[in-house]
């Protein structure tokens, strides 16, 4: 499951996932229990968060491990680490505050994976489902929102998921959870969980013995779930998954959850233990539409489309996926993507004033008519005195490459207008290039950095796979629509290979940015998706220094002599250290022995979610 690339302890052999505590106990009795003995299971109640269990005195002791907001893990009063593998390494030479060292881990046996729970087989169903309706996207454009925003769909799933199970019945009296349990099977143990207030508080409904027992569920200031005195959860489902196996404080475990009258799923009983897909609760048809309506959701997506940051408050960040330019103008059948390139004049807007200039000219905002309503643009205009046939040549040859390019992370063209001037009009990206952004907002987290290259990644990853070297990516050429989405640009160098090719070897050495260039161009004008990658790792350096300009004071044959020495960029400051190995990596010397945008886009997706959980 695609889910599973992104828990930081999969890979490691003594994590067991999503088991109980007492399965915890039992595993390791049966190791021998010997002191210091230990394993790494998935946290029940936090999200994102581990659990280490660990053997001593023939007891087993267990200890949360949290997520902290930085995204680190920390045992409560403990140190911090990058890692959970970090800190059991770190707990195998300190205490620091464990009953023992951990001295032996009790590693899975043959055969056996780290276990799912419940929510994990929905959670991908979910997501796919939300993004569908919320967004209304299909095919590309809905894989490629999944990737790239998958942590933020997460959360937002995991703190709403509750609404989609048989046992949530919502704003309901108490004496109709009443009526609703007392109907139908008698079960020790059948519940519902019904909504209090509107303040997140809740109450669970337990039949014991032919009565209605009502337990509080309170939310305490940081948004954690409890019954009173009883364990904290992040969500209602961990908290139903927890006392579907032990009472832990209520009268019974929970069994059956209560239908909803006439609902579908009369027959669904609560799935503690992973099962196959085909027990799935159905998903409500409102799914977008529910989602949206729980007050007291941090995570809740309020959208508007085109709205800022500011306006919504601080709910959550926008998502690529609100704004006008995420999707092709010509996903909707109703708008027919023009056969030529050439656009009506007439249906133009141009503002005063400057978005930016080239030596080709000038670049303005305007706007441009479509069937379903004005779109923004941006317009780049030729200079009226460049009669430059070569010029012109350049702006149909980047016409031309454009037109056949259809990615979210991608400036997309609307077309090519000869009128007062040569005009090429592409979609607008109001932030302006990723340096300039980042030069002038030195608060950017390094969580929003990963998330913006992770796009850029996305996006060659495509050219990859489309047989487009683009021979000009760097960090000015990155634009930005908004801080949390990023749009690669300007192909005017771009070139289009034959499916036989790997690369294309330049005819002249003409005026190139050669501080992005790697070996290969400089030594033998050959241009390919590798040469591309090694332009990427320069690109993830400026963009980790804040727009800083690499190999500062250092002349073209002077970056050169440095590469053929093995010398390379050292890690900005702020930059950590998997990403400055990963472009290191993208700074391979040998052509073939460097990883291509797949390999690339894969790590950086699996660190993005790492520190997004």
């Amino acid at each position: 499951m695609a889910s599973n690339t992104a828990n930081p302890a999969n890979h490691l052999p003594y994590f067991f996932g999503n088991i109980t505590r007492e399965d915890a106990e039992e595993y390791l009795m049966q190791g021998g229990a010997s002191d210091g003995l230990y394993l790494l299971r998935q946290s029940r109640n936090y999200l994102g968060g581990f659990a280490l269990s660990l053997a001593h005195g023939r007891k087993v002791h267990h200890y949360t491990i949290e997520r902290e907001l930085s995204g680190s893990y920390a045992i409560a009063g403990g140190k911090s680490h990058a890692s959970p593998a970090e800190l059991v390494k770190y707990h195998s030479e300190e205490a620091d505050g464990l009953i023992c060292l951990l001295r032996k881990p009790f590693n899975r046996p043959p055969g056996i994976e780290p276990k799912t729970g419940p929510f994990e087989d929905l959670k991908e169903n979910l997501i796919r489902e939300y993004v569908k309706q919320t967004w209304n996207l299909q095919g590309h454009a809905l894989e490629q929102a999944i990737i790239s925003q998958k942590p933020q769909l997460e959360k937002l799933i995991a703190t709403t998921a509750h609404e989609k199970m048989p046992w949530f019945h919502g704003r309901i009296s108490r004496e109709e959870s009443e009526h609703r349990i007392l109907v139908g099977s008698r079960n020790n143990g059948k519940f519902l969980i019904r909504e209090r207030d509107r303040n997140g508080s809740y109450a669970l409904c337990l039949l014991n013995d032919g009565k209605v027992l009502h337990y509080r569920i309170d939310r305490d200031k940081t948004g954690k779930l409890s019954i009173p005195d009883g364990k904290r959860f992040d969500t209602l489902w961990q908290l139903v998954e927890h006392y579907s196996y032990k009472p832990d404080g209520l009268l019974r475990v929970l069994t059956t959850p209560c239908p909803q009258l006439g609902s579908e799923n009369d027959n669904f009983g609560f799935n503690a233990h992973p099962s196959p897909s085909g027990t799935l609760p159905k998903l409500q048809s409102t799914i977008g539409h529910s989602l949206e309506e729980a007050p007291f959701n941090p995570y809740v997506l309020q959208r508007k489309r085109g709205s800022t940051e500011e306006e919504r408050g601080d709910q959550r960040e926008a998502l690529p996926m609100d704004t006008e330019v995420y999707e092709s103008p010509y996903a909707d059948p109703d708008e027919i993507k023009p056969k030529n390139v050439t656009l009506d004049r007439k249906l133009l807007t141009l503002e005063e004033g400057e978005l930016g200039s080239g030596n080709f000219g000038t670049v303005k905002k305007g706007l441009y008519r479509m069937k379903k309503g004005a779109k923004p643009v941006a317009v780049k205009i030729l200079k009226n005195e460049s009669n430059d046939p070569a010029i012109k040549d350049e702006l149909l040859r980047e016409a031309n490459v454009m037109q056949q390019l259809d990615n979210p992370y991608i400036v997309r063209m609307i077309g090519i207008c000869e009128a007062e001037a040569w005009m090429l009009v592409m979609e607008m990206a109001e932030l302006g290039p990723l340096n300039r952004f980042l030069q002038k907002n030195r608060h950017v987290t390094e969580k929003n950095i990963t998330e913006l290259v992770h796009q850029v990644s996305m996006g060659m990853k495509y050219l990859e796979e489309n047989n487009f070297v683009h021979r000009d990516l760097a960090a000015r050429n990155v634009l930005l629509v908004t801080q949390h989405y990023a749009k690669i640009s300007d192909f005017g160098l771009s070139k289009a290979l034959s499916a036989d090719e790997n690369y294309y070897k330049a005819q002249s050495h003409g005026k190139w940015p050669v501080k992005w260039y790697a070996p290969e161009c400089m030594n033998f004008y050959k241009f390919s998706s590798k040469s591309d990658v090694w332009s990427f790792g320069v690109l993830m350096w400026e963009a980790f220094s804040y727009g800083q300009k690499p190999y500062k004071g250092m002349k073209g044959g002077e970056v050169a002599q440095m590469i053929e020495r093995g010398e390379r960029m050292e890690r900005p400051e702020v930059c950590p250290t998997e990403v400055y190995s990963l472009m290191k990596l993208c700074w391979t010397y040998n052509v073939d022995d460097r990883p291509g945008f797949v390999a690339v886009e894969l790590r950086l997706r699996n660190y993005y979610y790492d520190i997004s959980h």
